[in-house]
């Protein structure tokens, strides 16, 4: 097992990327982007953990603006009917605790 792997935060970006495939089944051309930004928040947090730590920092700042790309795409996508209410607070939530996760880890890394 890789030590990134045992990240709560990696853990919790790939379900919230799964979760965000779940839902884009139905946003037609938001789709593709909305998604590479959903596989981005935990791939940018597995490569950067094999960094040091200067790069760890910046790998952590790509993940956070894919998880805000996200949150972005899921607002137009309830603003033009294709997520109903619930479903986008759900993700909306799901990316505050991510946010946070990441903001800790950032913090615990001495960033």
């Amino acid at each position: 097992m890789f030590n990134f792997e045992k990240l709560e935060v990696w853990q919790k970006a790939i379900a919230y990327a799964g979760q965000v495939y779940r839902v884009t089944k139905v946003l037609f051309g938001l789709t593709n982007q909305v998604r590479r930004a959903a596989n981005s928040i935990s791939s940018n947090i597995a490569e950067g953990s094999a960094r040091p730590p200067v790069d760890y920092a910046r790998f952590l700042s790509y993940a956070a603006g894919s998880l805000f790309e996200v949150v972005t795409q899921a607002t137009i996508a309830r603003n033009e009917g294709f997520l109903t209410p619930d479903v986008d607070e759900k993700l909306y939530a799901e990316a505050e605790e991510i946010s946070r996760m990441r903001s800790g880890l950032r913090r615990s890394r001495g960033e």
